[in-house]
C-alpha cells in the first residue's frame, strides 16, 4: 500500500491512537478533569499530575498537532467549536494518562524491547491496528505485500510522513505497555466459589411476600415543613454521594436577539439583486464566484436531483445554459444561481487508476512520471502491474481497481475525467492527492447533468442592527447591581436562562452554541457578580450571573442544600408514614388488619429475586427488597421506608434453587464482568493518588 493512500485511508485510526492512545488500553466514560485553583504565580501551569506539570505550551503544541490531523482526516479547513472543545480535552486526557501510567510503568520496570516493537509492526503476529491499516478490502486480512511496500518506501519519504509513522508506532508502543500493566493488575483478580454461589442465590432464589404501602405522594410537599436538623442528617448519611470531582459554576443569563432586521434582510437581497446583470454577462463565472460569494467552493456537473434544493434542481434542469435566477433566500444567505452547462453523460463510470504522489517528488516530476506509465500502458503493459508497483492508492492492489461508481462519489477533476471522456480512454488528471492515471473501462446509462454556478450572500446583521441592540444590552448592563439580575431582566422583558454546573473547559452553554469567553468569565468571577462586558456570541449579546460556585472535593451542605431537597421530603415523610404504619402494627396479627387501619390495600408479590429488587408496576426498592430476603416468614415486618414510600410486609416463603451443578461458566461471567469494571476502576484509582489538578479554564 503506498504512503498517501495509507495515510488518507487510515488516519482515523492514527488520530485515534494519537490524541487518545488511552482508550486502547482502558478509559471509558468522562475526559478527566478535577478542577484546581486558578490563582497559581506560574502562567505557563495548565495542570499538575502528582506533582508534574504540565505547561500550558505542551498542551497547545499537542492541541496544534491533533487539530491537523483531524482536519486532513476530516478533510475540512477549519474545526467547529465543538470539535475544537472535543481535540481539547481528549489531548488533556491523554497527557493525564500517559503521566500517570508512566510513572507506575517505569516504577515496575515494564518495557517494549526493539525486537517486540518490531514483531508488533511487521511480526507474524502483528498489532491490529497494523492488520487493520494494511488489510486486504476482499478479505478484512493483512495483505502483507502492502505493509512491506510501505516499509521499503519510509526511508525516502518527506520528514513529515516519516513523523506521522513514527508517532503511530510510538502511540502502539505505548499502548502495549499499557496493556502490559492492566493485565498485570486485572490478572490477581479472582472469583471465589463464595463469590459464584452469593451470586447464583442472588439471581435465582425466590421470595413471595405481602406488603402494604403509604406512598409519599399521599402527603403533599406544602404539608412538610423541613428543618436545618432535617437537611443536617440527610446530608451526614449520604455525604460520601456528594464528592465533586471538578469545580462547577451555575449562572444566570439574558441574552439579546441580535439577528438581521427585515431592513437588513432587504439591503442583502438589493445587493444581491445588483449583481444579476453581472453574473449574466460574465465569461469566467469561476473567478466571479470567487470574488462575490461567501462560499467559495468549486462547482462540478451534478445530475438531477443533487443540486441541494428541489426548486433550483428543477429550474436548472429545464433551463437553457446561461440562465440566471435569483435572488433567493436559502439556509440563511440570498443566493444567485447560474446554469455554466448541462450535456447529456454517462450515469455511472468504471474505471481505473494508478496514483502518483506528487508531494513526495513534486507536481512537475509526478507529471513527467505519469506521462511515462501513461505510454507504457498503450505499449501494451499490464496496467494492474503498473498500479501494483507504481500506484500509492489503496486500490493498487486490485490493479487500481475502482469499479462503478455514479457522480459525487470522487472528487471533481476526477469526475469530469471520467464522465467527459469515452470507454477506452487512458488519461492524466491532476487532484489534491496527486497525479492520477485513469482509465475508463465503461459507462452505462445516460442522463442529463449540469453545473450549476452560486453566489451566497450570507444575511448578516447591519452595523446599524448590532449598534441598536448593543445599546440595549449595555444599559441593562450599566443597570445592575449584585441583588437585582432578576427584577431588571424581568423589568426589561427578557427570559432568564440558567447555566447549571458547568464546567470550566465547557464550550458551550444551553442555548449559546459558542460560550468560552462567556464561561471564561464565569470561572474568574465572585458568586453574586455580573459581567464585565457584554459577551456577543453570534446574533447573541449575552449579559450573566454568577450564582454558585460547587468547588472541586465534598461539597457542603449549602452546594447541595436546593439539590436534595426532594429527598429530604421523603426521608421526613418516611418517618411519618413510618410512625402511621407503625401505630397500625400495634394490636395486628395479618398484613390486612395493618393495611385496613392505615388505610390502605394488600399488594401481593410472587417471585422476585434479589438482583432485580423492582416493584411491578412501581420501580426500585432496593431497602424493600434487601430487608424481605433477611426476614422469616409468616412474621409481619417493622416499618420500612424505602424509595417510594413507607412499608409493611409479610414473607410467605421463598423457594430456593436447585444446586449448581458447575459453577465453572457462573464463575467465568462474574469474572468478565469484574474485569469490565477493573478497566476504569484502575485509572479512577490511580488518578485520585496521582491528585490530578487543573487549570484550564483560565487558559482555554
Amino acid at each position: 500500500m503506498g504512503i498517501m493512500g495509507f495515510l488518507r485511508e487510515r488516519m482515523g485510526k492514527i488520530l485515534a491512537i494519537s490524541i487518545g492512545f488511552s482508550l486502547l488500553a482502558f478509559i471509558i466514560g468522562e475526559v478527566v478533569r478535577s478542577g484546581g485553583s486558578f490563582f497559581k504565580d506560574d502562567r505557563n501551569l495548565l495542570g499538575e499530575v502528582g506533582g508534574e506539570k504540565i505547561a500550558y505550551d505542551d498542551f497547545t503544541k499537542r492541541v496544534d498537532q491533533n487539530s491537523a490531523q483531524f482536519r486532513q482526516q476530516a478533510g475540512q479547513g477549519a474545526l467547529s467549536p465543538q470539535i475544537t472543545s472535543y481535540v481539547q480535552e481528549t489531548t488533556w486526557n491523554q497527557m493525564v494518562t500517559q503521566s500517570i501510567l508512566a510513572k507506575e510503568v517505569d516504577r515496575l520496570g515494564l518495557q517494549v524491547g526493539s525486537d517486540e516493537a518490531k514483531s508488533m509492526v511487521s511480526g507474524n503476529d502483528p498489532n491490529p491496528q497494523i492488520v487493520q491499516a494494511f488489510a486486504d478490502p476482499k478479505t478484512g486480512q493483512l495483505d502483507r505485500a502492502r505493509l512491506n511496500n510501505f516499509l521499503s518506501q519510509l526511508p525516502t519519504l518527506s520528514v513529515d510522513i516519516k513523523q506521522q509513522w513514527s508517532d503511530f508506532v510510538g502511540q502502539l508502543i505505548d499502548a502495549k505497555l499499557q496493556e502490559k500493566y492492566i493485565s498485570m493488575v486485572t490478572n490477581s483478580l479472582y472469583v471465589n466459589s463464595l463469590d459464584v454461589k452469593d451470586d447464583y442465590q442472588a439471581k435465582n432464589k425466590l421470595a413471595n411476600f405481602k406488603y402494604a404501602e403509604l406512598a409519599y405522594t399521599s402527603i403533599p410537599d406544602n404539608k412538610v415543613t423541613l428543618t436545618d436538623e432535617d437537611y443536617q442528617s440527610y446530608y451526614d448519611l449520604h455525604k460520601t454521594e456528594f464528592k465533586n470531582p471538578q469545580e462547577l459554576r451555575t449562572f444566570d443569563f439574558v441574552s439579546f436577539n441580535g439577528a438581521p432586521s427585515k431592513a437588513d434582510s432587504a439591503a442583502v437581497k438589493a445587493q444581491a439583486q445588483k449583481l444579476v446583470a453581472d453574473f449574466k454577462a460574465s465569461t469566467n463565472d469561476s473567478l466571479f464566484v470567487q470574488i462575490n460569494a461567501e462560499t467559495k467552493a468549486p462547482f462540478n456537473y451534478q445530475h438531477k436531483g443533487r443540486l441541494g434544493d428541489p426548486k433550483l434542481d428543477s429550474i436548472m434542469f429545464s433551463s437553457p445554459n446561461g440562465f440566471v435566477y435569483g435572488p433567493y433566500l436559502s439556509n440563511g444567505s440570498y443566493k444567485i444561481a447560474k446554469l455554466v452547462d448541462a450535456h447529456m453523460e454517462s450515469d455511472s463510470v468504471k474505471a481505473k487508476h494508478i496514483l502518483i504522489d506528487a508531494s513526495v517528488i513534486g507536481h512537475d516530476k509526478a507529471i513527467a512520471k505519469a506521462d511515462s506509465i501513461k505510454k507504457l500502458i498503450e505499449g501494451g503493459a499490464s496496467f494492474a502491474d503498473l498500479a501494483k508497483k507504481f500506484s500509492i492508492d489503496g486500490s493498487a492492489s486490485k490493479g487500481g481497481e475502482l469499479g462503478t461508481f455514479a457522480r459525487g462519489t470522487m472528487v471533481g477533476p476526477f469526475e469530469d475525467a471520467v464522465f467527459g471522456g469515452k470507454t477506452g480512454d487512458i488519461k492524466i488528471v491532476t487532484t489534491k492527492f496527486g497525479v492520477h492515471i485513469i482509465q475508463i473501462e465503461d459507462q452505462k446509462g445516460s442522463s442529463k447533468a449540469a453545473k450549476v454556478a452560486i453566489v451566497d450572500l450570507p444575511l448578516k446583521p447591519s452595523s446599524e442592527t448590532q449598534t441598536a441592540v448593543y445599546s440595549k444590552a449595555q444599559g441593562f448592563l450599566a443597570a445592575l447591581t449584585k441583588d437585582n439580575f432578576d427584577a431588571e431582566a424581568k423589568k426589561a422583558g427578557l427570559k432568564k436562562q440558567t447555566a447549571t454546573d458547568i464546567n470550566g473547559v465547557a464550550s458551550s452553554i444551553p442555548g449559546v452554541i459558542s460560550a468560552r469567553d462567556i464561561v471564561r468569565w464565569a470561572f474568574g468571577a465572585a458568586k453574586g457578580d455580573f459581567s464585565d462586558k457584554v459577551y456577543i456570541e453570534g446574533d447573541q449579546y449575552v449579559i450573566s450571573h454568577l450564582v454558585s460556585i460547587k468547588p472541586q472535593g465534598t461539597l457542603s451542605l449549602d452546594d447541595v442544600k436546593k439539590q436534595i431537597q426532594p429527598m429530604v421530603l421523603n426521608q421526613v415523610k418516611g418517618k411519618q408514614l413510618s410512625d402511621k404504619l407503625q401505630a397500625a402494627l400495634n394490636g395486628s396479627t395479618t398484613i390486612d388488619q395493618v393495611a385496613q387501619k392505615a388505610g390502605t390495600t394488600v399488594n401481593p408479590i410472587q417471585n422476585m429475586v434479589f438482583a432485580n429488587p423492582v416493584i411491578p408496576g412501581s420501580a426500585a426498592e432496593y431497602k424493600l427488597i434487601g430487608t424481605v430476603f433477611g426476614s422469616q416468614p409468616n412474621k409481619l415486618s417493622k416499618p420500612v421506608a424505602g424509595q417510594n414510600g413507607a412499608y409493611v410486609f409479610v414473607l410467605d416463603s421463598f423457594t430456593n434453587p436447585p444446586a449448581m451443578a458447575n459453577d465453572v461458566r457462573e464463575k467465568q461471567q462474574l469474572s468478565q464482568a469484574l474485569m469490565q469494571r477493573a478497566n476504569s476502576d484502575i485509572f479512577e484509582a490511580l488518578k485520585d493518588k496521582a491528585n490530578v489538578k487543573d487549570y484550564r479554564a483560565k487558559f482555554l
